[in-house]
């Protein structure tokens, strides 16, 4: 045998792919619990009955009433909106489209969601970091400055993991330094819990604009995978070029048009609404632990708090099956976890499982951003 032949599949990986560290979804992180608040899911199944049955057919490209009726919701024409296998694959169509491997770069602020920078080295392209101020809003003199080779910058607002929104003045400002240097995705995953705030109504204005949006958090079909990409019909054309043929299977198509339907639509904001109570009773009771130093205001379905001992905190809700996500690693947020709003009961758990841990005092509710908008009735 020659020596190539004894060659391991990892010596034949592409080199970027070796060190990649994955990101740590929920479910790889694992668990036993019974009370999972670490995906930012809603908490109860909504029910929905297949009516299509095509199944011997593939489906079609960009599902005709899934399109329409998002594109009705969002304000746009159908030619803004291409859907995917969830907003993952929106991340990874823009970089695919916009971006040459070895060559071109992308640009997002942490702390912020994980997988703008696992698409980047999965494709082979450089993921450049300008951190978030200490209130997390945008630097942006720093990014101004670090836009050389940058075809794509990432801002999730409301941010996640943090829950704040970002300054619409600060957007604007970023839109206007990359006309014609850079495609500018703006994340709206949690929008619906602060509707007030997309900026879907500039795309007539900023042609290099695309918004992220999901079904998996307020329309709770988290399982079900399916994502949003709105941008101006020119854009759009470009993802199509590297889109999967049949992106979403039948049933996928058929469950995400029945909840963009008008009754669907209802239902999302009634639960919005229903969450958005239970955030606020979540956080009031937060305040009243003593192992909670900070709860942060959050535009979202979860919660970003500060612990003492936050370590002890995870383990502590770990062993009592309530299974929280621990935001340590990330810049800025040594000692924070996050909570995904559940239900009253599921939450009441969590206050529970806190209240007898001890800590060096709480503090009232802050905010990191001064200039988030008021909430409006959603």
């Amino acid at each position: 045998m020659s020596d190539k032949s004894n060659l391991s599949v990892q010596a034949l990986a592409r080199k970027n792919v070796r060190e990649l560290t994955p990101y740590q979804s929920a479910r790889r992180l694992g668990g036993n619990g019974d009370v999972w608040l670490n995906a930012n899911e809603y908490p109860l199944a909504p029910q929905f009955e297949l009516t299509a049955q095509t199944f011997n057919r593939y489906p079609e490209c960009q599902p005709k009433l899934v399109v329409e009726r998002y594109a009705a919701y969002a304000g746009l024409d159908a030619s803004q909106v291409i859907v995917s296998r969830g907003a993952d694959e929106g991340i990874e169509l823009l970089i695919r489209a916009f971006c040459e491997p070895g060559k071109d770069a992308i640009l997002y602020c942490p702390p912020t969601y994980g997988m703008y920078s696992v698409s980047a080295e999965t494709i082979g392209v450089e993921g450049r970091t300008v951190e978030a101020n200490e209130d997390w809003s945008l630097n942006l003199p720093a990014i101004e400055a670090a836009l050389d080779g940058v075809k794509l910058v990432y801002i999730c607002s409301p941010n996640n993991p943090t829950g704040n929104l970002i300054n619409p003045d600060d957007l604007r400002a970023v839109l206007e330094f990359t006309r014609g240097k850079a495609v500018v995705a703006i994340d709206e995953a949690y929008i619906e819990f602060c509707p007030q705030a997309s900026v879907v109504g500039w795309l007539q204005e900023y042609p290099h604009l695309a918004v992220l949006r999901t079904l998996s958090k307020a329309f709770a079909l988290a399982g079900l995978r399916c994502g949003f990409t709105l941008a101006n019909s020119e854009l759009i054309e470009l993802l199509m070029k590297v889109i999967a043929p049949y992106p979403l299977a039948t049933p996928v198509a058929d469950i995400a048009a029945q909840a963009l339907s008008d009754q669907g639509l209802a239902v999302m904001r009634e639960r919005v609404a229903e969450i958005s109570d239970t955030r606020a009773w979540l956080i009031e009771q937060l305040n009243q632990c003593d192992c909670v130093e900070q709860v942060f205001t959050s535009e979202t379905n979860y919660v970003l708090a500060r612990y003492t001992a936050s370590s002890q905190v995870f383990k502590t809700l770990w062993d009592q099956g309530i299974i929280l996500r621990d935001q340590n690693k990330q810049p800025g947020l040594s000692g924070c976890l996050r909570i995904t709003v559940g239900t009253r009961a599921e939450c009441q758990r969590v206050i529970d499982a806190l209240r007898p841990l001890p800590g060096a005092g709480q503090t009232t509710v802050t905010t990191n951003n001064e200039f988030a908008p008021s909430k409006e009735p959603m």
